[in-house]
């Protein structure tokens, strides 16, 4: 499977407004899934998110889960979704368990961090937020989009946290 076919796929979805078709057709593409392109973890997470777009959480934790499990590439650490999943389930502790052990490992990777800093928002931890954007920040190499979302991401914290500008904030103003 390439990712011009998988995005094939993605576009029909949206085009017709059914993410638990698409979601199914994923599940069923991973589970005989050989190799190719894009890692059957990949695929897993995209189905685990049209699970989450057509309003079915436990299905999307199972998808996430089997991305675990799979330990193939992806672009985002299938716990940060695991995690958000479980905020929506309304599995708080569960969650925060989940986001110490991606912290814990060490090596969570911009985009990851990013994940985790809008969940962390999303559920009205700023400060974890803000600290889960700093660092995907202070890990980005360069510049790119995901370094331009966790600078937006932080700084809109750092507003409601009612923070001063700092130094990396400054940043947003380069980056623009």
């Amino acid at each position: 499977m390439t990712r011009e076919q998988l995005d094939r796929l993605l576009e029909q979805a949206l085009l017709n407004d059914d993410h638990g078709a698409l979601a199914g057709r994923l599940d069923e593409l991973a589970r005989c899934y050989a190799s190719g392109e894009v890692s059957r973890a990949a695929i897993l997470v995209m189905a685990a998110e049209e699970w989450r777009q057509a309003g079915q959480a436990a299905r999307a934790l199972a998808s996430y889960q089997q991305a675990l499990d799979d330990g193939g590439e992806v672009s985002v650490d299938p716990r940060a979704g695991i995690a958000d999943t479980l905020f929506e389930l309304d599995r708080p502790d569960e969650a925060r368990e989940l986001v110490e052990s991606i912290k814990a490992d060490g090596r969570a990777d911009p985009a990851t961090a990013l994940h985790v800093a809008e969940t962390l928002l999303a559920y009205g931890d700023l400060p974890g937020a803000h600290e889960w954007a700093t660092e995907g920040i202070l890990a980005s190499e360069g510049t790119g989009g995901t370094r331009d979302a966790l600078l937006r991401t932080r700084y809109r914290i750092r507003v409601d946290l009612g923070l001063p500008e700092d130094d990396l904030d400054a940043l947003l103003d380069v980056s623009r």
